[in-house]
């Protein structure tokens, strides 16, 4: 098991998150069921996500929530556009986001590709 607050993909993924909150205030009063709701919740599910995994005990499972972490980001950058395109938030608050966003999913892509050369190594060691 690991301790999630120690991981810093996790902690770039929480400051992440509370900016999501912060920016979405300002979101039209009509959204706050729709994108509002939608964007925070996937934001959200990033991090949870690797923290949920992280109380996983076997590597596979805990590769399988990085998995759905690095699929939340995905859809967090395609409702960034969207807002983008609505004019809910402005084009540096977009490129800021946008530049986090990317920093994770990058992070989290590693992150991805190491615990599954750690899971090939102890397979071919069996």
């Amino acid at each position: 098991m690991r301790d999630f607050k120690e991981l810093n993909v996790w902690k770039k993924a929480f400051e992440f998150t509370k900016d999501i909150y912060k920016i979405t205030e300002n979101f039209p009063k009509s959204e706050i069921y729709g994108i509002t709701s939608q964007l925070r919740r996937a934001s959200v599910s990033i991090s949870s996500n690797i923290a949920e995994g992280c109380g996983k005990l076997s590597e596979r499972d805990f590769l399988n929530f990085l998995v759905i972490s690095f699929g939340s980001s995905k859809e967090v950058e395609n409702l960034l556009l969207l807002c983008k395109e609505l004019n809910y938030i402005n084009i540096t608050d977009f490129n800021s986001l946008n530049q986090q966003l990317t920093e994770t999913s990058k992070m989290l892509n590693a992150f991805i590709s190491n615990i599954k050369k750690g899971i090939r190594e102890v397979r071919t060691k069996c």
